[in-house]
């Protein structure tokens, strides 16, 4: 019997197809909602929700303006909670504050203020462009040639002859950009900087500055307005919670985190709040020669998923203005420094003052979902390097950047001639009017978010861990370490250790600290490896994108066990003191995940990424003179672009959505009823193989030599006699077998780690020889090793189970293949594996659990399972003592070591299964 969606008509082959496509579709979620609402079929209090970002961002707010065309909404004071899905029993619970985020009344978006005005005007959705074809043409011209090289190309023979499109030269193609609409208009203001220098007349000497601006209001019109966001989009604060007694607070977004909430109690009843997410980080421009640069300044508002904050192609944050970038050379050495923070606030604060009025009162904005609500944009977070960080609350670069309230206090006593004793001591610049003084609802100096990047993957980690440790080991030895670490798919190898690579990037510091606790083990004091274990826990525990009381505790257990061992450094004589800024930074960092959210929301890895798209590549746009005006248009049209594709996505939308609802025949599905429980998304582990076997008919011989598969035989006996007890063919080595290069395993979204399913391999890949001319040069082979269910049970199954390190044994993978079908038809694939020992307790000082070769009659314990019983790939690093081996490479180490550590900072999924954070 055929089955169909109640709400868009869409046929499905059953019942359950139709459920999750109702758990996954937002338009007909949201109807089915308001069904059962209306009709009483959910439990009271409850309503289910299977977005992955909350179960908030629909439209179902009050209203608090009272006119005759709105009637008021009710006002209930009962707070529901809603669930949606968990990795762990399916669902989440949520308590929203009942007094935010309520409706004005029915408005239109600018996407739907612009259709409205093209079918007035009688202009198809391609104009001023002709047709699809040269909007395509004009997408591709804007995006990827410059003007003059758009010159070139429209003044070629083929294309005025045979592409023929309406412009025929890159000003009249440009007039048509400039008349697509564009986000808030750029405008310049001059800044008056008076020097403490004088010319040969006498007089002071003076520069005239540019700060180029927008509307930071009009900028969060258009983020909270934009109908592409809807499904990501949140209006009012919330709790999250494990279970139904919210005894296991969760904390991932904004939304979720106390300062949201607690700031809601400050404004009226039914109040939107936009927080305000600022970043501003000098760059340079040029390359290899001049020394242009900009100071670029970054806006995005907490009301938007942090998952879609971090994409950048999704322009989520925008840019709201450059900052001089002058050196002020006309001040003295003494004095350029204080010059250059009055006026980096001068500027910031000329830049957001329309950010006080609005704060105060609040604006009326069409949010995403097309109604209109009054929202209080209020500065909230500011993503900045420490450097910034003490620039921006007028401290010393020796101080933190952490200070009360009272400072305010302090400096307008400064200003008076008082000379307070805090002034100094807190390390305080003479900056009296800071730009967010006035700015209403704002703390900015708990505004301060943990800064990943540079106080922990650069900092803490990379400029001093990693410094300790070759202090004490050497560089070579350590470098040695580096090239014997075995392979993973991944994970760089560091073929010539580290001390020689001069361009450092977050990612290269990620990829040490992948491997870096079981490296540095036995060469160093056992003290040394307890402290970078706490760092690297810290780590670890600190780019978690959910958190709870478990890995907030975790965080300070880490940096608590750091402090009580950290004097065994005092002891080798590598550290004389601990007064390291970015070290105690990390003592904020449990107060700013339970104020904004999980860290990963504010690293400052995204503004260094956007320097790109808005600063360096706009100013490789322009002629290099008075570059700060050409770079504001080109990102003007840039965006004018990107906003007319924007606005094609989502008449595209409606016009599927519209298509659909016309398709609906309210008579084809009588089984709604059955809907009351929204089905949970598969939490099932996917193994997948490559359609056809690369290596097919590989002979018994070949797999034992070239895949080391020494006792393939006999464990393929074995596993025909245990699950085809019927057959009577002896295998022998004239079977041949069609062999895989590799399994891909998709595991099921993790929400501490990600929202996404994480796909990984397993490979078993012979070694490849050279060829005999030496043009392609040949690859080791690739036996991974992996974590596979002790007693045959499927990898899904595993998952569900408590404590996944108990359930499973590391093996290393030799062949993937399917059963040959002289023996039997048989749909799962198998695999040859070598066991491993079951795990030992971890290890007092790394924490680490160990692992050596399993053997049977003194020969490697083989064995053959089903593919689906692999979880996932895992590393091993050998134990290398006090000095490594030198015979060891990464290529033998698995051959030749015989004990091995689990490596659980491989990466955050198997981080968070050893140290069981639930």
């Amino acid at each position: 019997m055929p089955h169909s969606c109640g709400f868009c008509g869409k046929p499905f082959p059953s019942r359950g197809g139709v459920k999750k496509h109702i758990a996954t579709r937002p338009e007909c979620r949201r109807k089915w909602e308001s069904m059962v609402k209306d009709e009483g079929g959910a439990p009271a209090g409850f309503a289910y929700e299977n977005n992955p970002f909350s179960p908030l961002r629909h439209s179902r707010s009050k209203s608090f303006d009272l006119d005759e065309d709105n009637p008021v909404a009710s006002k209930s004071r009962r707070v529901t909670v809603e669930d949606v899905t968990d990795q762990e029993d399916g669902r989440r619970y949520f308590e929203p504050c009942p007094d935010a985020g309520w409706t004005l009344q029915e408005g239109q978006t600018g996407f739907e203020r612009y259709q409205r005005y093209k079918e007035g005007e009688g202009e198809d959705e391609w104009a001023p462009f002709c047709n699809e074809e040269e909007w395509g043409l004009a997408e591709w011209l804007v995006k990827s040639l410059g003007q003059t090289k758009t010159d070139e190309f429209l003044k070629l023979p083929i294309t005025q002859n045979c592409t023929k499109p309406s412009f025929h030269n890159n000003r009249s193609f440009l007039q048509k950009v400039d008349e697509l609409p564009h986000g808030p208009a750029w405008s310049c203001k001059k800044v008056s900087v008076k020097e403490n220098q004088m010319d040969e007349n006498g007089q002071s000497l003076h520069e005239d500055v540019e700060l180029w601006m927008r509307d930071p209001v009009e900028c969060i019109k258009d983020l909270i307005g934009n109908p592409l966001f809807k499904e990501h989009m949140v209006y009012t604060p919330s709790r999250a919670y494990k279970d139904e007694a919210g005894s296991e607070w969760l904390i991932d977004d904004m939304w979720t985190a106390d300062w949201w909430w607690d700031k809601q109690k400050e404004l009226p009843e039914g109040a939107t709040i936009a927080p305000i997410i600022l970043a501003s980080d000098k760059t340079m421009l040029s390359q290899f020669r001049g020394d242009k640069s900009a100071w670029p300044v970054y806006l995005s508002i907490g009301n938007i998923a942090k998952e879609k904050r971090r994409q950048t192609s999704a322009r989520a944050t925008v840019l709201i203005g450059y900052l001089p970038a002058t050196k002020l050379d006309c001040f003295t050495s003494d004095a350029r420094s204080l010059a250059g923070y009055r006026l980096f606030h001068h500027c910031l604060s000329l830049l957001l003052e329309p950010l006080i009025a609005a704060g105060k009162d609040g604006v009326d904005m069409v949010c995403a979902d097309s109604f209109i609500r009054r929202v209080y944009p209020i500065l909230a977070a500011y993503v900045a390097d420490f450097p910034e960080q003490c620039l921006v609350t007028c401290c010393k670069e020796n101080c933190c950047p952490k200070y009360p309230e009272s400072i305010k206090e302090m400096l307008e006593r400064r200003r008076s001639g008082q000379h307070p004793v805090e002034f100094d001591e807190y390390g305080l610049r003479a900056v009296y009017k800071p730009f967010w003084e006035n700015l209403p609802h704002t703390n900015i100096f708990m505004a301060f978010t943990p800064d990943l990047l540079h106080q922990l993957h650069k900092g803490v980690f990379k400029d001093h861990l990693v410094k300790w440790c070759l202090d004490i080991v050497g560089e070579d030895e350590i470098d040695a370490r580096f090239k014997t670490i075995p392979d993973y798919p991944g994970l760089r190898h560091f073929k010539k250790g580290i001390s020689n690579i001069k361009q450092w990037t977050g990612t290269e510091h990620k990829e040490m600290q992948r491997v870096f606790v079981a490296l540095i083990t036995g060469a160093v004091p056992s003290r040394v490896v307890i402290i970078t274990r706490a760092i690297l826990d810290f780590c670890y525990y600190a780019r978690l994108h959910t958190h709870t009381s478990e890995s907030l505790d975790g965080l300070e257990d880490a940096l608590a066990v750091f402090h009580a061992n950290k004097d065994v450094l005092k002891e080798l004589a590598v550290r004389e003191h601990f007064n390291i800024p970015k070290l105690h930074q990390l003592s904020h960092y449990v107060q700013s995940i339970k104020l904004f959210g999980a860290a990963d929301g504010f690293n400052t890895e995204l503004p260094e990424r956007l320097h790109i798209d808005f600063a360096k590549e706009a100013y490789h746009a322009s002629n290099k003179r008075d570059y700060e005006e050409q770079m504001a248009l080109w990102l003007q049209r840039q965006e004018a672009v990107f906003w007319r594709t924007s606005y094609l996505e989502w008449v595209a939308q409606r016009a599927a959505q519209t298509e659909h609802e016309c398709e609906y025949d309210s008579d084809s599905d009588g089984e709604d009823e059955d809907l009351n429980v929204v089905p949970v998304v598969s939490q099932d582990i996917v193994h997948v193989l490559a359609k056809t076997p690369p290596h097919p008919r590989q002979s018994v011989q070949h797999l034992e030599t070239m895949h080391g598969a020494i006792d393939f035989l006999p464990a393929f006996k074995s596993f025909l006699q245990k699950h085809f007890p019927h057959n009577r063919i002896v295998p022998g080595h004239q079977d041949c077998f069609d062999v895989f290069r590799q399994v891909v395993i998709i595991l099921p979204p993790d929400p501490r780690v990600s929202e996404s399913p994480k796909c990984l391999r397993v490979r078993a890949t012979p070694e490849v020889l050279p060829s005999p001319s030496g043009r392609k040069p040949g690859s080791p082979a690739q036996f991974d090793m992996a974590l596979i269910s002790s007693d045959g049970v499927q990898a899904s199954k595993v998952l569900l189970t408590l404590d996944v390190i108990a359930a499973v044994r590391v093996a290393q993978v030799h062949v993937i293949f399917m059963l040959p079908r002289q023996f039997g038809v048989y749909s799962r694939p198998l695999a040859y594996i070598e066991w491993f020992t079951p795990f030992r307790e971890a290890d007092q000082t790394t924490g680490l659990r160990q692992v050596s070769r399993s053997t049977r009659h003194l020969r490697r314990n083989g064995a053959m399972i089903h593919v689906d019983e692999i979880i996932r790939p895992c590393h091993l690093i050998p134990k290398m003592g006090q000095s490594v081996n030198p015979t060891w490479t990464s290529a033998n180490v698995y051959e030749l070591a015989s004990e091995f550590y689990l490596n659980t900072f491989i990466d955050l999924e198997t981080f968070c299964m050893s140290t069981m954070i639930t």
